[in-house]
């Protein structure tokens, strides 16, 4: 074990030397102008994700892009409790994962027909509450309310590691530093965030600060430099994160409404050619799902859309589409608690709705994408997990 960890260390270690000093958000948005400006009218933002993202949405309009046929297939295992969260292994179309309040989680996989549950992973005392996956999909992490941090190996389903919260508090959200997978970030509900190395198990010195309220949501950036946290309170904090260190700065405070959970932060670096901006999706109990333009290297967020949801009192979350839509606009998709999921489109003013699923007989919690777009998968607070195929062409 101890040599799998020098190896991703050791690869981690080459990445980082990679990467350029603090970047900054203005230099990039700008940046993405300046090339898009140079380029004819009509023409894409030339990076290689943008034109790799172009070749698989192919020519069709945003509306066919999210046309979606129907039900793939229903997920029962953990009905009676809630499916709070839910994510397609990185890169991958048919492996899926999935936790539960029942105390477990599941590995799903989508092909070879007929869908199945790989594995089972059984060790939690409590309700999970959130998970992720490190970037070769080869490692789960898991927080739960029985107060644990678990490290789980995806292919056998065998508990690598538990590591338990110094101060016996529930821990209700997690995320992987995405340049550096033996990192990650836990919020607890006493109010801390802890950055928890986790090849040792041990916090990481300066890797700690506290939030207003119990930490609900987590999200970096993708070069991983600012890390962003909402918590039960109605605030969202930007930290800057010490690649060398692990250290975090908190930067800065948005109150999005006081004493309105935000149960959802994702972040993207930009959407389409209409919004080059680097952007954060929130859902935060106001009846509404937020879109928000990241101003500067500290991660300062100014309103740029809100779309209306039934959104009173569920840890909902949303998701960014992971491909581009290059015809027309750029989408985001949310749960709802009306049991429905919302395609919504960002750019379009009026009827935004691009798409609206039906099927759930509960609060839809989460959703996820898998790389290609061809399927979807959605949660509700019943244990329900759907899987929703996309209309072929």
């Amino acid at each position: 074990m101890a040599a799998v960890w020098q190896q991703v260390l050791a690869v981690d270690a080459r990445t980082s030397r990679r990467i350029p000093g603090r970047g900054s958000y203005q230099l990039q948005a700008q940046m993405n102008r300046a090339v898009y400006d140079e380029r004819p009218p009509g023409s894409l933002v030339p990076t290689s994700v943008a034109e790799a993202s172009r070749a698989m949405a192919g020519d069709t309009t945003l509306s066919e892009n999210y046309a979606f046929a129907g039900m793939h297939h229903i997920f029962d295992q953990h009905v009676d409790s809630a499916v709070p969260r839910l994510q397609f292994a990185n890169d991958d179309k048919h492996l899926l994962a999935c936790c539960s309040l029942d105390g477990t989680l599941s590995i799903m996989t989508l092909s070879p027909p007929p869908p199945t549950v790989k594995v089972t992973l059984k060790g939690h005392a409590g309700p999970v509450t959130d998970f992720a996956w490190s970037l070769s999909n080869d490692i789960i992490v898991s927080t739960s309310k029985d107060g644990t941090l678990r490290i789980w190996n995806t292919e056998d389903g065998r508990c690598i590691r538990e590591v338990a919260d110094p101060e016996g508090s529930e821990l209700l959200c997690c995320t992987f530093q995405p340049m550096n997978n033996n990192l990650t970030v836990v919020g607890n509900s006493k109010h801390h965030l802890q950055v928890v190395n986790i090849s040792t198990g041990k916090k990481v010195k300066g890797g700690s600060s506290k939030l207003t309220g119990r930490v609900l949501s987590l999200s970096f950036d993708a070069p991983g430099r600012i890390l962003w946290a909402g918590d039960d309170r109605g605030s969202i904090f930007s930290f800057l994160f010490d690649m060398a260190t692990g250290k975090l700065t908190k930067a800065k405070r948005l109150v999005v409404n006081e004493g309105s959970p935000i149960s959802s932060i994702s972040a993207r670096s930009w959407i389409s050619r209409e919004a080059r901006d680097p952007s954060l999706l929130v859902n935060a109990c106001v009846n509404k799902l937020l879109l928000y333009r990241v101003v500067d290297n500290e991660g300062t967020l100014q309103l740029k859309r809100s779309f209306p949801i039934q959104h009173g009192s569920q840890p909902l979350h949303s998701i960014f589409c992971p491909l581009m839509s290059f015809r027309q606009g750029a989408c985001v998709v949310t749960g709802s608690e009306d049991a429905c999921v919302y395609f919504f489109d960002v750019e379009r003013n009026t009827k935004a709705i691009v798409n609206k699923l039906q099927g759930h007989s509960g609060p839809v919690l989460d959703v996820s994408f898998n790389c290609d777009e061809s399927l979807l998968a959605s949660s509700d607070a019943t244990g329900m997990v759907i899987i929703w195929r996309r209309e072929q062409k």
